[in-house]
């Protein structure tokens, strides 16, 4: 008998051919030896979603958690409630700092408003993307979907193992996050 996913867990899952098609930025990281997909869909159009996620990053808008998380967090760490004019201007090649680490970074590769962002980084040895890109399956609907690719992963079970965990709870606070502010500025009704 297989048991469900807490609604939390499936609330991010991709589908079967979300996993297994192509996506903007695979060519990033051609042969990857781990890859991480999530997905979740928004009650708002790509437009209005757009300006949350070019925006995301240490430094500049933070990583959309719940308030009711966020609330634990020191100030200096909690994610902003409102869109920056300051950081919707991204372009290919520019460089954000990353949670990774003190000196781990993102660098811009693919900026397409409102459907995709690429990025790039290197971690040790260890090449990375981070895609996230924006469909519109209905009418006031985005599908926002992340795919993390990595290689060469010197243990690909412990990426598997505790790097998806890492990557589902992340992933999840900021889907949660990122109704909870579209919902208080009312681009979103209930999801």
């Amino acid at each position: 008998m297989r048991l469900a996913a807490p609604r939390w867990l499936a609330a991010v899952e991709a589908t079967r051919a979300e996993i297994d098609g192509p996506l903007l930025g695979d060519d990033v990281v051609p042969d990857p030896d781990v890859v991480m997909d999530r997905a979740f869909t928004l009650a708002a159009t790509p437009e209005e979603v757009w300006p949350w996620l070019v925006q995301l990053g240490k430094q500049r808008a933070g990583w959309y958690l719940p308030r009711r998380v966020e609330r634990i967090l020191p100030r200096t760490r909690r994610a902003t409630h409102t869109v920056e004019s300051r950081w919707q201007d991204l372009k290919p090649g520019d460089v954000i700092p990353d949670y990774g680490g003190a000196h781990e970074t993102f660098e811009a590769v693919t900026v397409d408003p409102p459907r995709g962002l690429v990025y790039r980084s290197r971690r040790g040895r260890t090449d990375v993307s981070w895609a996230i890109v924006l469909t519109a399956p209905g009418p006031r609907q985005t599908r926002v979907q992340l795919r993390l690719r990595l290689a060469p992963v010197r243990r690909p079970w412990l990426a598997h193992t505790a790097g998806e965990a890492l990557d589902v709870l992340t992933i999840a606070g900021m889907a949660a996050g990122l109704r909870e502010r579209l919902a208080a500025r009312g681009v979103v009704g209930s999801t």
